[in-house]
């Protein structure tokens, strides 16, 4: 289990506050794992173009997904946020890989 510190316990908070759309929960769900599934493909030279095609659909679905929930992409203020995007994806799908830092135990 990765234990988030206080520190990205908040970015990770402030994503979710950026997430709320129904809509752009679902574009999220399918964006996400397309761009991070790309760069395995992508990593043979047969799966380069395929790789590129998830990439690139992967990412229409993000800012499709922007544009109903009517805010800028997270990363856009805080680069991290295309980490915790992936652990906020995971968790929509059930799979929690990580623990937060209550807000009240910021020393750890």
């Amino acid at each position: 289990m990765l234990r988030l510190n206080a520190e990205w316990t908040e970015v990770l908070r402030r994503y979710k506050e950026d997430h709320q759309d129904p809509r752009n929960q679902a574009c999220h769900k399918v964006g996400i794992p397309l761009i991070v599934a790309s760069f395995p493909v992508g990593a043979t030279l047969i799966g380069l173009p395929l790789a590129a095609a998830m990439f690139a659909t992967g990412w229409g679905f993000q800012f499709a997904g922007h544009y109903f929930e009517g805010k800028k992409p997270s990363f856009v203020d805080d680069k991290r946020s295309l980490i915790i995007g992936v652990l906020w994806c995971l968790e929509k799908y059930g799979v929690r890989v990580f623990e937060e830092t209550p807000a009240n135990d910021a020393s750890r």
